[in-house]
């Protein structure tokens, strides 16, 4: 009679591996020369980006201290008297300078409105354009105008709508009265707010155009599947694909709220007049280079940073109260 051996549970060698859990590597921390040696490449290349920036960007800030002085370029900083905030007094109470922030303002709000929302549907109706050729085409058209100068925008406009440009010539050809639209200060803002359209708004739409990118085409697909028409797709994935890149560009251009442009308004400022085309840009520049007011005009511009800081907080806090990101986080 034979017997049989229960079986015998042996322990081999890959369970042992399984029930021994691993040791965790020690991490070694890096030292800052080994950090360095790392990125050495990245350093270099973005050294003179830094430098840039240093020389042209933070150095002038020094300058800002002419605000509290009573500046003459004689006698320089050292040796000017420090009259505290008296030219900030100045300032505000200004009639002129309050009517440069009015139109800057005014500008601003008027462009966020009618200018802003223009790249965001350039770029879902470009999105749509199925054939690859005709997209490429759009695009390098819309495009082109951002590389002309303000300059070139200008005379452009000029000679198609000012008093002897084409579209008043060819009324007066059938009988009709022209008009002087480069001249008429009751339609400056749609004016300037045209020609900030035709120039930028193809370039602004490369950053939307990037963010439909990153959709990806299942969702689109999966939605069509479940009945959903073009309208219900792009309000329910595209638009909520683009809302934080929306959020983030609406806070940094609150940021330059109080920055609507230099040239564009310098070269119109005449036609129109000061009291339509003033803004705190060209009155800081009329008051300190012109008419050679120095501390008054610091006083000016650092109000208009100080104002410009403070849009930026408070945007980027709305942002973080309706969930975005924004421009940074607190740690």
């Amino acid at each position: 009679m034979t017997t049989t051996s229960p079986p015998r549970t042996t322990s081999t060698s890959a369970d042992a591996t399984k029930r021994v859990k691993p040791a965790t590597p020690p991490v070694r921390r890096r030292t800052w020369r080994a950090k360095l040696k790392r990125d050495r490449s990245l350093i270099i290349m973005t050294l003179p980006a830094v430098i840039l920036l240093i020389i042209f960007a933070y150095i002038p800030m020094a300058g800002n201290v002419m605000a509290f002085q009573n500046y003459s370029p004689y006698t320089g900083f050292l040796h000017s008297p420090f009259v505290g905030f008296d030219n900030f007094v100045r300032v505000f109470d200004s009639p002129t300078f309050l009517n440069a922030v009015k139109n800057t303002l005014t500008i601003t709000a008027f462009q966020l409105v009618f200018f802003f929302p223009i790249p965001i549907i350039l770029a879902l109706l470009l999105n749509s354009v199925i054939s690859p050729r005709i997209r490429t085409v759009i695009q390098s058209v819309v495009y082109l105008p951002h590389f002309f100068s303000w300059v070139v925008v200008v005379t452009v406009f000029q000679q198609m709508f000012g008093g002897a440009g084409l579209i008043s010539q060819t009324l007066r050809d059938h009988g009709h009265s022209g008009f002087d639209l480069m001249t008429n200060p009751h339609t400056f803002l749609v004016l300037i707010t045209a020609q900030s359209v035709w120039k930028d708004a193809g370039w602004g739409i490369i950053i939307f155009l990037a963010a439909l990118s990153t959709v990806d085409p299942a969702l689109h697909e999966a939605a069509a599947a479940d009945g959903a028409n073009r309208w219900k797709r792009m309000w329910h994935i595209t638009l909520p694909a683009l809302k934080p890149v929306i959020i983030l560009l609406l806070i940094l251009r609150l940021g330059d709220a109080l920055t609507v442009g230099f040239e564009q308004l310098i070269l119109q400022r005449a036609a129109v007049g000061a009291q339509v085309s003033e803004v705190i840009d060209t009155y800081v520049y009329y008051q300190g280079v012109i008419y050679g007011d120095w501390s008054f005009a610091a006083a000016a511009g650092l109000a208009k940073g100080v104002i410009s800081l403070g849009l930026v907080l408070g945007a980027n806090k709305l942002a973080h109260v309706f969930g975005e990101s924004g421009v940074y986080q607190k740690a």
